[in-house]
């Protein structure tokens, strides 16, 4: 497995498994299936109602917990010094864990600030190895570094061939935060698995538009968090370190970048105030 040295000093596996959108009756299960596969990093949040199931599948592995890297994320309801580590005691509780090895503001909205000194406190204190952010655009994670004592070790953003985060992660790189994609295969929009482009690198190389996808990202020193149901599908993603995509193949999915989101923007107004509406019971 590939890893990636974060400016905090920590290793992270740079392919990892994502849980979100997997109900909490089958995400132990999934997860199980991921630790089995070979996968030594999973991704969960507070807002996916599933941390639980998670600590369950990684108690129930056998695999020692420093073997296994641990993402989870703080939502917009809790964002505050006190909110914050109060949030973060509950995620802890839910994954049966002492420490989680990385922990990310989920969005970019709320008292950020205020959270961000709860998580530096808590990272000083060995309860958090390293912190981060998630769908920072490159104004406000700036913003954030300079008005803090410890820069965010990752920003989770979507990156896929569609949006591929080029310029934002030129800024990271200058910053020494490292890029993770979430929604690496743009949750199949833009019909992208039955991409031309996409099918012919495929093609040349033997391999699926999943595992082509996810070579580019890693190519780009990009962490992937691929999610699926199928335990197949989670072995033939983890499949990408035997082969190389070349120059032309590079350059022919970087043509594919179409500058913005299959989702929705970060910076829409309404967006914005529909995220900070969302309430879970966490």
């Amino acid at each position: 497995m590939k890893e990636i040295t974060l400016n905090c000093g920590v290793s992270m596996p740079m392919l990892g498994f994502g849980v979100y959108q997997i109900s909490a009756d089958m995400c132990e299960g999934c997860v199980s299936a991921a630790l089995a596969a070979g996968y030594r990093h999973i991704d969960t949040a507070a807002a996916y109602i599933n941390e639980e199931a998670v600590g369950k599948a990684m108690k129930q592995s056998g695999i020692a917990r420093e073997d296994i890297f641990l993402t989870t994320k703080l939502w917009l309801q809790n964002t505050g010094y006190e909110e914050t580590k109060a949030a973060f005691a509950a995620s802890l509780r839910r994954l049966d864990t002492s420490y989680v090895d990385l922990y990310l503001i989920h969005q970019p909205f709320g008292d950020v600030y205020g959270s961000w000194r709860a998580m530096e406190d808590l990272h000083e204190e060995g309860k958090i190895r390293a912190i981060g952010v998630s769908n920072f655009p490159p104004d406000r994670l700036v913003d954030l570094i300079i008005h803090s004592r410890i820069a965010p070790a990752v920003n989770q953003v979507e990156t896929h061939p569609f949006c591929q985060q080029r310029e934002a992660m030129a800024v990271m790189e200058a910053y020494g935060v490292r890029m993770e994609s979430w929604g690496p295969f743009a949750e199949g929009r833009n019909n992208l698995f039955h991409n031309p482009v996409l099918l012919a690198v495929a093609e040349k190389h033997d391999r699926t538009v999943a595992q082509v996808v996810l070579r580019w990202l890693n190519q780009r020193n990009v962490i992937a968090i691929p999610k699926s149901v199928h335990p197949e599908r989670m072995i033939e993603n983890f499949a990408i370190f035997d082969f190389a995509l070349d120059d032309e193949d590079m350059a022919r999915i970087a043509a594919l970048d179409t500058g913005k989101s299959v989702f929705f923007d970060h910076r829409d107004p309404a967006v914005v105030k529909m995220l900070c509406a969302i309430r879970y019971d966490i």
